[in-house]
């Protein structure tokens, strides 16, 4: 008997999950059944616009308010897919050339760090998304941290950063950067001797923010004023939405489509940054094994937290891979498969709970979906869709710091000046 590659594919997660204590044997089983009762015609739906290419194209030239009913779960709140708003700043943070010019040579200057070698983008690198493309990154002497780098574009549109939500702006999520042991491991006094030590810094900081002497917090809000002017919102998408209706091909159309309606993407991923800036389970803590990571819940201690992580953006997301916050999904199409597979649960012989460590409990708008093989290559072909075009980002030249002898090469971030010839 010839089973269907969505088939093949689903056994093999289950088995995957099955041997990590993620799913007890009696439901790999029933998974198994389910993966097999859903086999059948790859193109069969039940939906008429996408039978219909040219019906489901004049049903998405309309306004976005007049495209057909998004669908969701019952009790969902959501917002229409749309185009990025304008970046709010803070009123004392408002963006001047100056500003950014200065947080942008920050974000790319190693010192930042205790070290001198680990830069902002070293995790968030602008040719590989503004993320590292790593399962989870390196921080201070090459220790392994825990979760994926998300892309760090469009900072200035979230209501919480981190995967945990544990940042409630950029310029909180600088600082706790910064001074976290295991990521730049910098101290307020560390940085702030450094910095006022380099002259052309001290000059820079003058002009920008009208300061004598640099803090911590100053540096802070460079970085981040930095970290607000990356937003973009230029992908073959927001021209679609923009009017061009001939931007996407027939199997991207019938992906946006599904997204918005069988797939349920819109669940989680709505608005105009596909993200309802909200907190989720989705079976994905690998609870009781030594990865084992409980999300929102170690920074609230809120059992309804337990497993939670933040919702990220799907804008740029096909050159922000590997995914989730455990980075442990290769691709869309891994990605997409797990959703229409309904994700984990906890179970099995490692997955009892402790005083201090409740049982995950699966977010309810998680959950299978029947999506069939060919609706799987569609929405992926919609996400490929939110890439934002590919520009050269070069960095910036940064001052020299006069007292290092091994003093950091302007324009190369982490990289130290080779030793001067001998005379």
């Amino acid at each position: 008997m010839k089973h269907s590659p969505l088939l093949l594919a689903g056994l093999v997660v289950l088995s995957f999950a099955w041997a990590f204590g993620l799913l007890s044997p009696r439901s790999a089983l029933s998974g198994s059944d389910a993966l097999l009762a859903q086999t059948g015609d790859p193109t069969a739906s039940a939906d008429p616009l996408l039978a219909s290419p040219e019906a489901l194209r004049a049903a998405y030239t309309l306004s976005t308010d007049q495209w057909p009913p998004a669908h969701v779960d019952e009790g969902v709140a959501f917002e229409e897919l749309g185009l990025l708003p304008d970046v709010i700043h803070p009123e004392d943070n408002q963006p001047t050339k100056d500003r950014v010019d200065l947080g942008k040579m920050l974000f790319f200057d190693p010192r930042l760090s205790t070290s001198n070698q680990i830069a902002c983008a070293s995790c968030h690198d602008p040719d590989l998304g503004w993320a590292d493309g790593r399962t989870t990154s390196f921080g201070h002497q090459r220790k392994q941290l825990g979760r994926n780098a998300p892309t760090s574009l469009y900072a200035g549109h979230w209501d919480r950063l981190f995967w945990d939500g544990r940042a409630e702006s950029p310029e909180d999520l600088v600082v706790a950067v910064i001074t976290n042991r295991d990521e730049l491991r910098s101290t307020a006094e560390e940085i702030e001797a450094k910095f006022n030590a380099i002259p052309e810094y001290r000059e820079y900081f003058s002009e920008a923010y009208g300061v004598d002497t640099i803090t911590l917090d100053d540096l802070a809000k460079a970085v981040a004023l930095f970290m607000r002017s990356t937003s973009e919102g230029r992908s073959r998408f927001d021209s679609f939405l923009r009017g061009r209706h001939n931007a996407l091909s027939d199997a991207e159309l019938r992906g946006l489509h599904l997204y918005r309606t069988k797939a349920l993407c819109m669940n989680c991923h709505s608005g105009p940054l596909l993200s309802d800036n909200a907190f989720h389970n989705t079976g994905l803590t690998l609870f009781g094994t030594p990865r084992e990571d409980l999300g929102r819940y170690h920074e609230t201690g809120d059992p309804a937290d337990v497993g939670a992580f933040k919702t990220p953006t799907l804008r740029n997301i096909d050159k922000t891979r590997p995914y989730m916050h455990h980075g442990l999904f290769e691709s869309l199409e891994v990605t997409v498969r797990a959703y229409n597979g309904g994700m984990p649960s906890p179970a099995g012989r490692n997955a009892e709970p402790g005083p201090n460590r409740p049982l995950p409990v699966k977010d309810e708008r998680v959950h299978r979906l029947n999506l069939t093989e060919q609706e799987i290559h569609d929405v992926v072909a919609f996400m490929e869709t939110l890439s934002e075009p590919h520009r050269v980002f070069r960095a910036p030249t940064l001052p020299p710091d006069p007292f290092a002898e091994d003093a950091v090469d302007p324009g190369h971030a982490g990289i130290k000046r080779p030793p001067a010839p001998a005379p």
